[in-house]
């Protein structure tokens, strides 16, 4: 495969990836509006569970697998990528047994110390994705040790159609039929198996067209197995670790949050409708970060490799410039989720409960955004288990922090206990990463950024505070949205312009409004 061809391959699933991110996102508006809060409720309760199951099972097995056979095609050697791929296929078979038997064992004690026996049949419905998925995982690998990117891109965004759609379609027939909200949230998760298996089913049927895997005189062994589980353990896990932060932290909010509302004295009929406005602040969030999340993993090898060859200018030069990139873009994002909450809530979730909620959870955005991309940067600095260790220890602290706030002010305490452990874990990635590697990451224009953020924020947000919204249609809260989305990108534009963080060049180089400057 030619340079240009491998670039155009790698920008396919980077575009990909970012595309199934944002559906992976949006989908819990349409369904809370179809649905309602309690079964987004009993949704956000379960899918962090299935969600650190998955990540354990299959993150860093695609890498792991293109690494080895991209090493092993150099050389020619093609006993070693048959023994890589079968080593990875039983790997992951085996992990998705393990995961899936048990959640489904320990389903009934899972459900209880979630929000209840409400939450079991979802749980043991979506952990049947755990026999499909790790498998899949292996394919786009393969895959991508051939240097093709383009089945797992097109694997990726039919898994996210597939299991979108299903879950909407689902959602609208079972309420259509008036069955339970937990009988609706359980349907709902089927789209995630289906999902998957299509995607297995595209791969597994190119990958047999392909006939990339020549027949060799090799006899697979348990030895070989051995040998190779270690190699792909090896390189696999440190990526699960980066993988697993948000999922880890959602997983222990679905822990603990219904317990110490029940502590608080919340009846246990109300804890899974609200975990469900908990769940719509969660909803913006995973949109906002979108960005950091997509950028990290291609971040990690880049890292890595600079490093290994004793190039510190330029691995500083990327670490600052990612920093950059990610504070242009989540320092607005924050601000104006946090200026817009009130016609946010009510044009995407039908209602303002819960605004306080979102408006916190919504500004936490930035600091899950840098966090995310600080244990990236760790892992690519080999500190992986450093970052391990951080991010273990942001979970103890959720725990403590979700159970003192939860007590004292509910479900908006759920929220600050967010806000409060992804500030700290922010500070403890930077802190580590510039005693390795000395950068700036509080730069002149980062404050700058700041500031026109908030500025934009006073801006836009100011007539929600003044204006009844309560009031208004769900379509007029949304064209306010609209229009204030367009009027603060142009004034926060203007400040950077004014500012000079932004220069007349830069400008230029964006899409649309560079072609009206030139």
């Amino acid at each position: 495969m030619s340079r240009q061809t491998f670039i155009r391959s790698t920008l396919i699933l980077s575009v990909a990836t970012l595309l199934s991110k944002i559906l992976g996102s949006v989908f819990r508006i349409p369904l809370q509006n179809i649905a309602g809060d309690e079964v987004l409720g009993i949704f956000s309760l379960v899918y962090p569970v299935y969600m650190v199951a998955l990540t354990l099972s299959v993150a860093g097995i695609p890498i792991a697998i293109s690494q080895l056979i991209t090493k092993a095609r150099a050389e020619k050697n093609h006993d070693k990528i048959k023994e890589v791929y079968v080593t990875a296929s039983i790997l992951a078979l085996v992990f998705g047994i393990l995961s899936f038997s048990f959640i489904f064992i320990f389903s009934d004690y899972l459900a209880e110390i979630l929000g209840g026996p409400s939450t079991k049949l979802s749980l043991i419905v979506v952990s049947l994705t755990l026999l499909v998925a790790p498998y899949m995982a292996v394919y786009r690998g393969f895959f991508q040790g051939f240097e093709n990117m383009t089945p797992t891109a097109i694997s990726q965004v039919t898994e996210q159609l597939v299991r979108v759609g299903l879950i909407l379609l689902a959602a609208y027939y079972l309420v259509q039929r008036n069955y339970s909200d937990e009988v609706v949230a359980a349907g709902v998760m089927v789209g995630s198996s289906i999902g998957a298996l299509i995607s297995l089913l595209y791969l597994r049927t190119l990958f047999k067209k392909a006939n990339l895997l020549q027949m060799t005189n090799v006899r697979y062994s348990f030895d070989s197995f051995k040998r190779w589980s270690k190699v792909i353990l090896k390189i696999s896990i440190p990526i699960c670790i980066g993988a697993i932060t948000m999922a880890l932290l959602n997983f222990v909010d679905s822990v603990t949050v219904p317990f110490a509302l029940k502590g608080a004295g919340v009846e246990q009929g109300n804890i899974n409708y609200l975990y469900g406005i908990y769940g719509r602040g969660l909803s913006l969030v995973q949109i906002a970060t979108v960005f950091a999340t997509s950028i990290v993993l291609p971040l990690i090898p880049l890292i890595t490799k600079k490093l290994a060859e004793n190039d510190v200018l330029s691995t500083r030069g990327i670490v600052e410039k990612t920093h950059r990139m990610t504070h242009f873009i989540s320092w607005p994002a924050a601000f104006g989720l946090l200026a817009l909450t009130l016609p946010l809530n009510l044009s995407l979730f039908t209602d303002l409960e819960g605004s306080l909620v979102l408006a916190i959870i919504g500004f936490s955005s930035v600091f899950t955004s840098l966090t995310v991309l600080g244990t990236g940067i760790l892992q690519g600095m080999n500190l992986a288990k450093l970052g391990a260790y951080i991010i273990l220890f942001g979970a103890l602290l959720k725990v403590l922090a979700n159970i003192f706030f939860v007590k004292y002010f509910e479900l908006t305490g759920a929220a600050l206990s967010t806000l409060f452990v992804y500030i700290l874990l922010f500070f403890i990635n930077t802190y580590y990463i510039n005693k390795k590697l000395a950068f700036s990451f509080i730069k002149r224009e980062t404050l700058f950024m700041i500031l026109a953020s908030l500025v934009m924020g006073a801006i836009i947000g100011y007539p929600t505070l003044t204006l009844h919204i309560e009031s208004w249609s769900r379509l007029g809260a949304l064209l306010y949205v609209m229009v204030a989305i367009v009027f603060g990108v142009i004034i926060y534009f203007l400040q950077l312009f004014l500012y000079r963080v932004v220069k007349k060049q830069d400008i230029k180089n964006f899409p649309i409004i560079g072609k009206f400057l030139k």
